[in-house]
């Protein structure tokens, strides 16, 4: 970093809030956090109904409801953040004010991990680049898992990074790398794995870090987190190998599709939540720019940081190691899958606005030790016209996917509404396209015959049929009807564009 003399120091407000040496700076993160929460409140809150992904992680814990599919790539740890609140009371508004709360303190937690490395300056600024996404803030209420992985992601590589063999307290920043790959793990095992690695290998590799203590504690928190995991995968699916192999299956088989994710990411960056297949257009230039921006910015801070890493190692350190591990974590969402959803790389862009905010930084010591104070004063007036532009783009988005998420949901509370008005009420089983959403939001047990969440035979759904009431929703747009359901009665779904085929 550039050093400055006494003509370069903060000479305004914005000036110092870009450096982090202002008056104020002890409670920059903390507003970053509540204006996070509000957000929330204000914008995605207003999408109340749950959504398909939701109601397959809140039966699991839902002692009204029978628990759906719970397909081999899915993990259990965000059922388990929000089983205390399911099990008070079926109330989503109370679900979504809670998780509101719940992600912004982890925010906050998460992210002050990084002071001692960054300052607390560039630290609230790479929160409220985070935090400013449309993505971050429409997944912050919702009952989903990345951007809870991704918050153990930041807190997780800065502890590591805290837990350096001659920093002050290793021990407590120990205990809390184990603490952050174990949520890590219960949220995503498959994610935390590939987070873990750069961190070993770190500990392989370099002397700072090359300490049984830190070995143990990646190694550790792995096991104390993926130990669930991996034990479910042997009582349900026959094996880790077997459960990873299933996973593949299930997300479209995993493997060398060089291209087609980075493709399918980049088209639905603005969404929709999920592309699959993924035949969309790309998202104007305007609407992008960042996103295309980000790794010229990124080389940018690690050629900074190699180039001072024999003078400030910490410092280089602190630029590196959330660059390797957002790579890391985007590595099979980029290269082994074919379709895409925005929130897959909630992790990569949480790691990556650490040395985006601290490059930053540098531009304003750098413009003010080349210039002098008018050139300080006018790199931050141009960053903070940057970034207000960025946030005015990433709110309209937001505005735009919340209303798509909100009218996705209504039709499942309309369609689960109307099968109670046919006579489809618990206990019940509702079977077809979107039968876990609808059958959830009317208290039935779902069951599909084919496809990813494949979970009974075509002889069961017609038993079943003779015992308790029994739908099967038929999407017009797809007309395919089991033979067992051509004799059954059609029902339209207002609201919709499906029918319900009832015995």
């Amino acid at each position: 970093m550039a050093t400055t003399d006494r003509r370069a120091e903060p000479a305004s407000a914005a000036s110092a809030a870009m450096e982090g040496n202002g008056p104020h700076h002890d409670v920059r993160l903390a507003t970053v956090a509540v204006s996070f929460a509000v957000l929330q409140l204000c914008y995605a809150v207003a999408h109340m109904d749950l959504g398909w992904d939701e109601s397959v992680y809140l039966s699991q814990v839902d002692p009204r409801n029978p628990a759906a599919f719970f397909s081999a790539p899915r993990s259990r740890g965000i059922s388990f953040l929000v089983a205390p609140v399911i099990a008070l009371t079926p109330s989503v508004p109370v679900l979504r004010v809670t998780l509101v709360l719940l992600s912004s303190l982890a925010l906050f937690a998460a992210f002050r991990v990084w002071e001692p490395l960054l300052g607390k300056g560039r630290v609230a600024l790479a929160a409220l680049l985070f935090a400013g996404l449309w993505i971050t803030v429409l997944y912050g209420p919702e009952a989903m898992p990345n951007l809870w992985l991704a918050l153990a992601a930041v807190a997780a590589v800065g502890w590591f990074l805290r837990a350096r063999r001659d920093a002050p307290g290793p021990r407590r920043a120990r205990t809390g790398l184990a603490v952050a790959l174990a949520a890590a793990a219960l949220l995503r095992a498959p994610d935390a794995v590939w987070l873990a690695l750069p961190l070993l290998a770190a500990c392989a590799g370099l002397r700072a870090w090359r300490t049984p203590g830190t070995t143990a504690a990646v190694l550790g928190g792995l096991a104390a987190g993926g130990a669930q995991w991996a034990v479910e995968a042997y009582t349900r699916f026959g094996g880790i190998g077997r459960r990873l192999a299933l996973s593949s299956d299930t997300e479209g088989g995993m493997g060398a599709h060089l291209g087609a994710g980075l493709r399918a990411s980049y088209r639905t960056l603005n969404g929709p939540q999920l592309c699959r297949p993924c035949r969309i257009a790309g998202p104007s230039i305007t609407h992008s720019l960042w996103w295309l921006l980000l790794p010229v910015l990124i080389a940018a801070a690690c050629a900074l940081a190699l180039r001072a890493r024999h003078r400030q190692p910490e410092a280089a350190a602190a630029t590196l190691l959330p660059v390797v591990c957002a790579l890391a974590l985007a590595a099979p969402y980029l290269l082994l899958l074919d379709y895409a959803a925005p929130r897959f790389l909630l992790p990569v862009y949480a790691l990556l606005a650490l040395p985006v905010a601290a490059l930053a930084v540098h531009a304003v010591r750098a413009s003010g030790a080349a210039g002098g104070r008018r050139a300080r004063l006018g790199t931050v007036a141009l960053l903070c016209a940057v970034l207000a532009a960025h946030l005015a783009v990433q709110t309209e988005e937001l505005r735009v996917n919340t209303a798509d998420a909100r009218d996705t949901t209504v039709r499942y509370r309309r369609a689960a509404n109307e099968l109670g008005r046919l006579g489809v009420t618990a206990p019940c089983l509702v079977t077809g396209p979107r039968a876990q959403p609808i059958a959830y939001e009317a208290g039935c047990a779902s069951a599909q015959t084919m496809g990813n969440n494949l979970s009974h035979t075509t002889d069961d759904i017609v038993r079943t049929a003779t015992r308790i009431p029994t739908a099967l929703l038929y999407d017009t747009r797809h007309p395919y009807l089991p033979p067992y359901a051509r004799r059954w009665h059609s029902h339209p779904l207002p609201g919709t564009d499906w029918l319900a085929y009832v015995p």
